[in-house]
């Protein structure tokens, strides 16, 4: 077939008129062309009262090759790519130890299931609840604020992806197309096929729940086994003298590999691949793995606060007369202010007719989220709005202040994160009601009282609040610099009465477990496959199920070749 790009259309164009683009941008009869199908549908919404619609086409045509000749200069005419997933091999008739996947978020979920697909029969050990169970735990917290630390928002089945919006795109690499067979497999498992072809795919948290328990039984049905409720305490080790995986820089660390592990309720599984997928906010495993020798590093995240404003701002801001049309749906953004003080501010995970969630994964800690359903039609907008944090803020108190680290140390991020959530939680009321603050008084540097046309949506409550005491100084003094210039590109975003939730800390790991290139390896665990979001390799539903198909093949190579050895 030939793939046809950049073909533009009016956002109101009728159905023939597809058809003939493809004809005209061919400059061929309408006989020629045997069938196409849309691979892609994206809009150009900078002029928002003339927004074109922007379409990818797959085309037979009975001239295929003459016209891929004709049009070998024009960079929109090409052959249709191969992207059917091709697995790399399939397991032996006999396994001498399973390889075991830890956690079940997407990208844990994939491992699994592609391990599956390839006879491997994988054990997939997931710290929470079944999905099922896991909601009714997370509504229950919302509801009547009591948090099960093993079962809400950061833990369980489907991961934290599954309370948010459930956005299915991503900006990283895939030159071997694994987008394609993530996104098929979820399709197979109920999703919209719609995501197969709109350029911002997203599914909403209802569809996640029933689309993960499908993927479950059918790993299930392929000789997997997934077991809830099994918390990873122990990975074991033992050394190795001349170990050839990659050792520059991390001198110091001893080279070993994985022979299994022990499970906190004593249960031990012997093993020699391990799949760690266990998300950002796993931190009692990320200082078990590091006390274990297990190389890691410090890396720079963000934090800062969700804004909510009516959807209906942002729909007139973004599509003027165009706001409400069926094919726009709700609008989104995404924003970024360079501050005066070298800090950088963006908005992240935007969610449309949504809501701010607690995603609070420790006691005495708060911590917020953003999440919407498939059809996005809550009442409000919000996102995170969040200031880039490095490795050398952690631990300086002349720059973080207060919520400086004790330790300079790999994991004083984790310090610095638990540190903003406890402040959170005590000024909300250590109840796990939010600290909350109107934008115009936020801006202005005065207590909010009450709210205005913006109802705040989070839930359990709220606190009206300074938001001042909740960020290092730095960071809150980039926020307000940022907010004003926002509102030159979005009229309304620096409105007033526009809320302000604190505090976001998990846009992603504060960790990275770094791996060797080619094996995916641990750089001095032989075994270990650190995965996705937690490991610092992913970030969001689409990218953490790329690279847990990445894992599951490097994994099945492996475990290949030391058979036939």
């Amino acid at each position: 077939m030939i793939r046809l790009t950049n073909i533009k259309l009016a956002l109101d164009h009728q159905e023939h008129e597809l058809e003939q683009a493809i004809l005209t941008k061919l400059s061929i009869e309408n006989t020629q062309v045997i069938n196409f199908t849309v691979f892609k549908r994206g809009y150009d919404a900078r002029k928002k009262n003339k927004i074109v619609l922007i379409y990818t086409l797959d085309v037979e045509t009975n001239i295929n090759e003459e016209l891929l000749i004709k049009f070998e200069d024009d960079t929109q005419v090409k052959v249709t790519p191969d992207m059917a997933y091709k697995f790399v091999c399939q397991a032996p008739k006999s396994l001498k130890n399973r390889p075991v996947v830890i956690g079940m978020g997407p990208c844990g979920l994939f491992v699994g299931l592609v391990l599956a697909q390839m006879g491997f029969n994988p054990i997939i050990l997931e710290r929470g609840q079944e999905v099922r169970q896991r909601t009714k735990d997370t509504f229950g917290f919302w509801r009547k604020k009591i948090l099960n630390t093993e079962s809400n928002v950061q833990f369980g089945e489907g991961g934290a992806g599954t309370f948010s919006d459930g956005k299915l795109y991503s900006q990283v690499k895939d030159p071997k197309h694994y987008s394609r067979k993530v996104l098929h497999e979820f399709v197979t498992a109920g999703a919209p096929e719609e995501i197969l072809y709109v350029s911002k795919p997203h599914i909403g948290t209802f569809k996640l729940v029933t689309m993960v328990e499908k993927m479950r039984a059918k790993i299930f049905e392929l000789g997997g086994e997934v077991r809830f409720n099994q918390r990873v305490d122990t990975i074991h080790f033992t050394d190795v003298d001349g170990n050839e995986c990659t050792t520059q820089g991390i001198e110091g660390y001893q080279n070993q590999k994985v022979t299994g592990l022990t499970l906190s309720s004593g249960e031990h599984i012997e093993t020699n691949h391990i799949a760690l997928a266990i998300g950002h906010s796993a931190r009692d495993t990320f200082k078990m793995i590091f006390d274990e020798g297990v190389y890691m590093k410090a890396k720079p995240f963000s934090v800062g606060f969700r804004i909510e404003h009516e959807q209906s701002v942002i729909d007139e801001a973004r599509f003027g007369n165009n706001a409400g049309n069926e094919i726009l749906g709700s609008a989104d953004y995404k924003l970024v202010h360079h501050c005066s003080n070298g800090r950088s501010v963006y908005s992240f995970c935007m969610c449309p007719g949504g809501t701010v969630v607690a995603a609070a994964s420790e006691a005495g800690r708060l911590v917020t989220n953003g999440m919407s359903q498939y059809s996005r039609h809550e009442r409000n907008a919000n996102s995170a709005i969040v200031v880039g944090i490095e490795p050398s803020d952690f631990s300086d108190k002349t720059i973080s202040g207060e919520f400086a680290s004790d330790r300079d140390h790999v994991l004083a991020g984790m310090d610095f994160q638990r540190k903003l959530e406890e402040k959170a939680f005590k000024l909300g009321g250590e109840n796990y009601d939010a600290p909350v603050q109107l934008v115009g008084d936020f801006l202005a540097g005065r207590q909010s009282g009450q709210h205005g046309s913006v109802s705040p949506s989070y839930k359990p409550g709220v606190t009206y609040c300074d938001l001042s005491e909740t960020l290092p100084e730095f960071a809150i003094n980039a926020i307000r610099e940022a907010l004003p210039a926002f509102d030159k590109k979005i009229n309304g975003f620096s409105m007033a009465e526009a809320v302000l939730t604190a505090v976001e800390t998990r846009t992603s790991s504060p960790i990275q477990i770094t791996r060797d290139k080619e094996s995916l390896q641990s750089l001095n665990s032989q075994g270990l496959y650190p995965a996705g979001e937690g490991a610092g390799y992913a970030g969001g539903i689409l990218s953490a199920g790329i690279d847990g198909i990445k894992i599951a093949e490097a994994m099945a190579l492996a475990i290949t070749a030391e058979q036939e050895q």
